[in-house]
């Protein structure tokens, strides 16, 4: 991976940053810095910034980007050349110093065989999901943070007809799909430019010919659109979601769809997203471990 542009502002973390096993590297505000490496959270004691260098450098990597980092605008996340995610937050909003977080994706080339010989799925598992991204199913991934959500959204996505058109739609790009036909957009919303929501994003697409939508993950207002999408034609859609099963996962896309209609009931909400989706994965973390604790069918 090359992070030549960050690292001159980053130097106590350079090797964590050229490392290959690493996916998630965590300085916390209190300086203390932290990784994930095979699944496992662990504090690297000697490492430490310089007072106000951390903050010195998020603020030269976000002009770099195009970004604003400040006082009057404390929080940023942006996309590294190599794909991996940056997320910073600085004074006032933490203290007394810088939170960053840098998600490398060392999972980005696996294979279906890859999660199966992991057990995060069995080879029954992925024969069936897989069928059901060629059959077009709309399929809905849950789990917490940090569970493989966009690892198994990225592998099934292999399973795509080459043919077809896929508009994928993100607020940090992590995707990394490997189609021939693919289009992809990023919202703007904490930039210099004109802020593009998710739900402007999604709007946009649907008028460009997609045969799959596929959204990073499902948030905020997007959800009454992507809703009324899987309800009107539109199929093989892949998005992910937070939550702590499958069915907790419908409950959770038809509070964020509530909050975008007006009269509409919460049960009538459910019905829809019932009807809209196919299947709902729930993926399980514990103890660093990650794998499919769930495939809810919705099909009668």
């Amino acid at each position: 991976m090359s992070f030549e542009i960050i690292i001159p502002f980053l130097k106590p973390i350079k090797h964590l940053l050229e490392s290959e096993s690493v996916s998630e590297i965590m300085v916390n505000p209190d300086s203390s810095v932290w990784i994930e490496e095979d699944g496992q959270i662990q504090l690297l004691p000697g490492i430490r910034f310089d007072d106000g260098a951390l903050q010195t450098g998020l603020e030269v990597i976000a002009n770099r980007f195009g970004k604003k980092l400040d006082a009057d605008s404390p929080i940023m996340n942006l996309r590294l050349p190599d794909g991996s995610r940056m997320a910073a937050m600085i004074p006032p909003v933490v203290n007394p110093r810088p939170l960053m977080t840098i998600r490398r994706f060392t999972s980005r080339n696996f294979a279906l065989d890859d999660l199966v010989q992991r057990e995060m799925l069995t080879d029954a598992q992925a024969v069936t999901l897989s069928q059901a991204v060629r059959d077009g199913r709309n399929i809905l991934i849950a789990g917490g943070t940090g569970s493989g959500k966009t690892t198994l959204l990225n592998v099934l996505a292999d399973s795509i007809p080459s043919d077809n058109r896929i508009l994928i739609i993100e607020d940090t790009a992590e995707l990394h799909i490997r189609k021939p036909h693919l289009v992809s957009a990023e919202s703007q919303t904490d930039t210099h430019r004109s802020q593009i929501t998710f739900d402007d994003l999604l709007k946009a697409v649907l008028r460009h010919r997609p045969d799959r939508i596929i959204v990073g993950e499902v948030r905020g207002s997007e959800a009454r659109t992507l809703l009324d999408a899987l309800n009107t034609g539109h199929r093989g859609t892949l998005a992910t979601i937070h939550a702590s099963s499958a069915e907790e996962a419908i409950h959770r896309l038809a509070t964020l769809v509530m909050r975008g209609s007006n009269g509409l009931t919460l049960d009538t909400i459910k019905a829809d997203v019932r009807r809209g989706l196919d299947l709902i994965i729930y993926i399980h973390r514990e103890q660093g471990k990650r794998w499919i604790g769930q495939v809810l069918d919705m099909r009668p």
